[in-house]
C-alpha cells in the first residue's frame, strides 16, 4: 500500500471498527442498565433490537443510494447519525427520569445509521484498490470489524464503572471524528456513468443475481453461518464462564476476546496471503475455513471443560477469519463500481443477522439439548461448505485480467 494511502485508508477502517461498537459494547453493561432503569429482561433486550432491526433493513438502502451519489456522501452521513444517536440516548439518561423510551428511540436512530457503514466501507475500498492490494486491504477491513469485536466488551466494562450511561457518549466520541477523517482524506475514485433510472439499475442487479444465483446465494449462505455460529459458541461460552467457573466482569470480557482476536489475526494474515494468489486458491481458503469451524463446534458436545471449549472457540474464530476475507473478495468482485454497493449490501444484511441471531438461537436451544445442538451445527457447517465447494465460483482476483491479457 501506497504511503499516501495509509491515513485514508486507516480512516476507513475506523468505519467498521465503530460500527461493531453498537451492541458489543453495551453487552457488558446491560444487567447494570436493567436495575438502574428497573427493567425485565425483555425489555433490557430491547436496546440491542431497537439498533439491529432498522440497521438490517437500512442496508439495502445505503448500497442504492451509494451506488446511486457515491460512497462518501453515504457513510459520512450515516456516521453522524450513528453519533448523534448515542448522543441523545446518553442526554436522554442524564436529564430524564425515565429515560428508557427516549433512549430506544435514540438507539433506532443509531440504527438507521449504522446501516449505511461497514459494507459501504467495504465498496469504497473495492472502488479503490483495482490492484491485487484489494485482497490485503478488505482483510484488514475485517480485522478492524474483529478488533472492535475484541475491544468493545473491555470498553464498555470500563466506561460502565463510571457510570451506567457512559458508553452511549463513545459513539458520538468516535463516529464524528473518523466521518470528518473519511470526508477529508479518503479520496472516492472518479464514477462510472451512473443508470438513469432505477428499473435500469433493478434490471443490471437482476443480470448479476441470475448469472452468479448459486455463487452469490452460496457466499452469502457461508457469511452468514460463520457469524450465526461464531457468535453463538461465544454466547454460550459466555454462560459457561460465569455459571461454572464464575468468571465474570472485565475478566470474562478478556477471556471471550481470545477467539474474537483469532478471527482479527486470521483476517489479517488470510487477506495479505490472498493478494498474491488465485481466485481458486480463494475459493478453497473459504471452504477450508469451513471445515475448521465444523470440527471446533463438536468440542462443546464433548466436554465443558474450559481449556478445550476455549480452544475449540479460538480454532473457530481462526476458521472464520480465513472465510471472511475470501467471501469479501468474491463479493466485491461480483459487480463493477456502478452496483457493487447493492450486492454488497445484502451480504452485509446476511452478514448482520447471522451475527445477531447467533446468540438467541444457541442460548434457546442449548437448554433443550445442548449435545444435539453442537453436533447438527457441525454437520450443517461442513454440508454448506460442501455447497459452497459446488457452488462457489472462483472469484477473479482484482488485476487478473490484465495479466491474462498481458501473457496472450
Amino acid at each position: 500500500m501506497k504511503p499516501k494511502m495509509r491515513l485514508p485508508f486507516a480512516l476507513l477502517c475506523g468505519v467498521p471498527f465503530v460500527m461493531v461498537l453498537s451492541n458489543s459494547m453495551l453487552i457488558p453493561v446491560l444487567p447494570l442498565m436493567q436495575s438502574q432503569m428497573k427493567l425485565s429482561p425483555f425489555q433490557i433486550g430491547l436496546i440491542v433490537t431497537a439498533f439491529s432491526i432498522p440497521a438490517g433493513l437500512t442496508i439495502p438502502i445505503a448500497g442504492y443510494l451509494s451506488d446511486r451519489f457515491g460512497r462518501k456522501i453515504v457513510i459520512v452521513p450515516a456516521l453522524f447519525i450513528f453519533g448523534l444517536g448515542g448522543l441523545l440516548a446518553g442526554v436522554a439518561a442524564l436529564l430524564t427520569s425515565r429515560p428508557f423510551p427516549w433512549i430506544l428511540a435514540a438507539r433506532v436512530l443509531q440504527g438507521l445509521g449504522g446501516g449505511g457503514t461497514y459494507q459501504m466501507a467495504m465498496a469504497l475500498t473495492g472502488d479503490i484498490f483495482q490492484s491485487s492490494e484489494r485482497a490485503k486491504a478488505l482483510g484488514l477491513l475485517e480485522s478492524a470489524n474483529g478488533l472492535g469485536k475484541v475491544v468493545s466488551p473491555i470498553i464498555g466494562s470500563l466506561a460502565g464503572l463510571i457510570i451506567w450511561f457512559a458508553p452511549f457518549y463513545i459513539y458520538p466520541l468516535l463516529a464524528i471524528p473518523i466521518a470528518v477523517g473519511v470526508w477529508v482524506k479518503v479520496q472516492e475514485p472518479e464514477r462510472e456513468r451512473q443508470h438513469n433510472s432505477i428499473r435500469s439499475y433493478l434490471s443490471s442487479i437482476g443480470k448479476i443475481l441470475r448469472r452468479d444465483a448459486l455463487s452469490l446465494a452460496a457466499a452469502l449462505l457461508t457469511g452468514l453461518l460463520v457469524l450465526f455460529m461464531l457468535f453463538g459458541l461465544l454466547s454460550y461460552l459466555s454462560d459457561v464462564l460465569e455459571d461454572e467457573y464464575n468468571i465474570d466482569g472485565l475478566k470474562k470480557g478478556f477471556v471471550i476476546a481470545i477467539p474474537v482476536l483469532g478471527m482479527a489475526l486470521t483476517s489479517y494474515l488470510s487477506g495479505t496471503w490472498l493478494q498474491e494468489q488465485t481466485g481458486k486458491t480463494c475459493k478453497w481458503v473459504s471452504i477450508g475455513g469451513m471445515l475448521l469451524v465444523a470440527i471446533s463446534l463438536l468440542a462443546p458436545a464433548l466436554t465443558n471443560n474450559l481449556y478445550i471449549l476455549l480452544t475449540a472457540a479460538t480454532l473457530q474464530g481462526i476458521g472464520t477469519g480465513g472465510v471472511l476475507p475470501a467471501i469479501n473478495l468474491l463479493i466485491t468482485g461480483a459487480a463493477d463500481q456502478r452496483e457493487r454497493g447493492m450486492i454488497t449490501a445484502f451480504y452485509g444484511t446476511a452478514r448482520f443477522f447471522g451475527a445477531a441471531l447467533g446468540p438467541p438461537t444457541f442460548g434457546l436451544l442449548v437448554e433443550k439439548n445442548k449435545n444435539l445442538l453442537f453436533i447438527f451445527s457441525a454437520i450443517t457447517v461442513a454440508l454448506i461448505g460442501g455447497v459452497a465447494y459446488a457452488c462457489i465460483k472462483p472469484p477473479t482476483m482484482p488485476g487478473q485480467n490484465k495479466q491474462n491479457e498481458k501473457n496472450k
